[in-house]
């Protein structure tokens, strides 16, 4: 395994590597991300991870400068799933002084995540084109756990004619639902019991609407029945269009993205579940 921490390294050592996939991270590496690596180890002669804490994507009152950051035990990880290249910049290498470009996707990224958290997605965008730019992955891999995102980087991609293909690998989940993600970390052992019922509140409507129900407002109400004696504040739960993210009123042909953010003190957990006809 190569790690390569600036651009001029990663350029070096691409050649060599065939056909790519990236899989781009913050670390803190979970199964989840694991999950990943091993789809791109399927589809590709090389598998390249960054590990990159993006701070445009933060918000000044976010956890930054508390996000975990396990470098060792990343890279103990990455190693023994035999990942090819380990891309490792530094802030000033992303983002060098004079640095004065971002990327708005539209509407897209306005929605859910985006209003309770202005800004962000232009961050998520940003570094991730960049991250393609400098890695020139053939095919890139997200979790399906941030639904919001792969939507907005697949719109990007497109709108401007990047020669990358997105996978959305599932999410994976913990024995008792809760869906792993590396700020679980945060949460106390109460809080960790209580955070089982954002997958139980999914669940409970995706059975509805296995059963027939196709009114969003009855769909969202069945996940927050489940959620609310347990949560300290739900910022939202959303019945959407599976493209855009629409707010829907009825679950149509198309199906939907039923997606939920829920915060247990103050950590601030996502789960979505993909409501198929």
């Amino acid at each position: 395994m190569r790690i390569a921490r600036t651009v001029a390294e990663v350029r070096a050592l691409r050649p060599s590597l065939g056909r790519v996939g990236l899989v781009p991270t913050m670390g803190a590496l979970h199964d989840g991300h694991m999950s990943l690596v091993a789809l791109a180890a399927g589809r590709c002669d090389s598998v390249a991870a960054s590990i990159f804490v993006n701070p445009t994507q933060f918000a000044p009152h976010e956890d930054l400068a508390t996000y975990p950051r396990p470098i060792e035990a990343d890279l103990a990880k990455l190693e023994a799933a035999d990942v090819a290249l380990v891309f490792l910049p530094s802030s000033d290498e992303v983002y060098p002084h004079g640095f004065d470009t971002r990327i708005e996707v539209g509407a897209i990224a306005d929605r859910l995540e985006g209003a309770v958290r202005p800004g962000h997605f232009s961050g998520v965008a940003t570094v991730v084109a960049k991250l393609f730019n400098m890695v020139g992955p053939d095919i890139a891999f997200f979790g399906q756990k941030d639904v919001q995102q792969t939507r907005v980087i697949r719109q990007m991609v497109r709108d401007l004619n990047m020669a990358v293909e997105i996978v959305i690998g599932p999410t994976i989940r913990e024995s008792d639902g809760l869906a792993l993600s590396s700020r679980n970390i945060y949460l106390t052992p109460q809080q960790r019991i209580e955070a089982v019922a954002l997958s139980r509140g999914l669940s409970d409507a995706e059975a509805a609407f296995v059963a027939g129900v196709r009114n969003a407002a009855r769909l969202r109400h069945i996940a927050e029945t489940a959620i609310a004696p347990t949560a300290g504040l739900i910022d939202y739960v959303s019945v959407a269009d599976p493209d855009t993210l629409e707010e829907l009123e009825g679950v149509g042909p198309n199906g939907a993205v039923m997606s939920l953010a829920v915060r247990f003190g103050a950590t601030r957990l996502l789960d979505n579940v993909i409501l198929r006809p």
